[in-house]
């Protein structure tokens, strides 16, 4: 198609097999676009797409959204559908008066999509399509510091936010071939993390003091402040721009060690809460609305997701 539809923070153009979507920088523009757009753009081939959809948005603005396609891209399943809706890099937000113009792109769209359908697609992709930011990668954690050259993955504990557990273990140097996947729980909850699923399924420590087993009397999986695999996120740490990106180029670089297994490559959504654990990061929740941290409406909206994963 080659035509070109700017919306807010990201333009899409469109060519005969792909969408190639670059985001713009600027104070307004989500970190995680920003982030994306340092790459220079993304294409996002038709085969990665599964369909797209155009609705109203907010306050005036049309919605043009292009659905990945289930292992299509090592991003999106990092993210595992945690990314709110505002930093959707699928998402192109648009005035409400170029809706015609969107509708029409869309149209087309779905029309290439539609023709170049064929009966695999309907399962997840076999590799991934969508290329992974390149390493090297790292970021600040709450317990340490995370990095990535694109073949092993370094975790770097720091002494103050660290456990015991952590420290007595060492700071983690392991190769990608050691790993089969990875777990990545968004830092805009509470107890966000990154952990690194290794391949003999092994927890490297036991679970924590005080740690009940699951209801069919295995034990739990070891927490994530007390597992040298994982690193655990907190406000200002781990933050989305930075360990998502970091998550899908390890999973990009995990698939190429297996020769392009997908089924090698297992990206865990995270277990259903233990109640204690809960009901101390609501306590830990309400010490920082009190204190200022947390507004209102955070308060709330934190407290209800918090409830809901009992």
């Amino acid at each position: 198609m080659g035509d070109v539809l700017t919306g807010i923070h990201a333009t899409w153009e469109f060519e005969s097999d792909s969408v190639l979507i670059r985001f713009e920088r600027g104070l307004r523009t989500p970190k995680l676009f920003q982030a994306l757009g340092a790459l220079g753009e993304r294409r996002i081939p038709h085969e990665a797409l599964e369909s797209v959809t155009l609705a109203p948005g907010k306050r005036g603005t049309v919605v043009l959204h292009a659905v990945p396609r289930a292992g299509a891209d090592p991003l999106a399943e990092a993210a595992a559908g945690q990314l709110r809706q505002s930093v959707d890099p699928y998402r192109l937000v648009l005035p409400a008066e170029r809706e015609p113009l969107a509708a029409y792109f869309a149209d087309e769209l779905r029309s290439a999509l539609s023709r170049e359908r064929t009966p695999d697609r309907e399962e997840p992709a076999e590799r991934y399509l969508v290329a992974a930011p390149e390493p090297p990668l790292h970021f600040k954690a709450y317990d340490g510091k995370a990095s990535f050259d694109g073949e092993r993955v370094v975790f770097r504990w720091f002494r103050t936010g660290a456990s015991s557990a952590k420290w007595k273990a060492g700071d983690q140097d392991i190769p990608v071939a050691d790993l089969q996947g990875v777990e990545w729980r968004s830092p805009d909850r509470l107890d966000g993390y990154l952990r690194l699923l290794r391949r003999d399924g092994t927890p490297p420590v036991p679970s924590a003091p005080g740690r009940t087993g699951a209801a069919d009397g295995t034990d739990a999986v070891t927490r994530p402040d007390h597992d040298p695999a994982a690193v655990v996120f907190g406000l200002g740490y781990g933050p989305v721009h930075e360990s998502l990106p970091f998550a899908a180029a390890v999973l990009e670089a995990i698939q190429g060690s297996t020769a392009g297994s997908r089924a090698a490559v297992p990206v865990l959504a995270a277990a259903r809460r233990d109640p204690a654990d809960v009901a101390d990061s609501i306590r830990h929740l309400g010490d920082l609305h009190e204190a200022g941290l947390v507004t209102d409406e955070e308060f709330s909206a934190k407290k209800a997701e918090l409830l809901a994963e009992l």
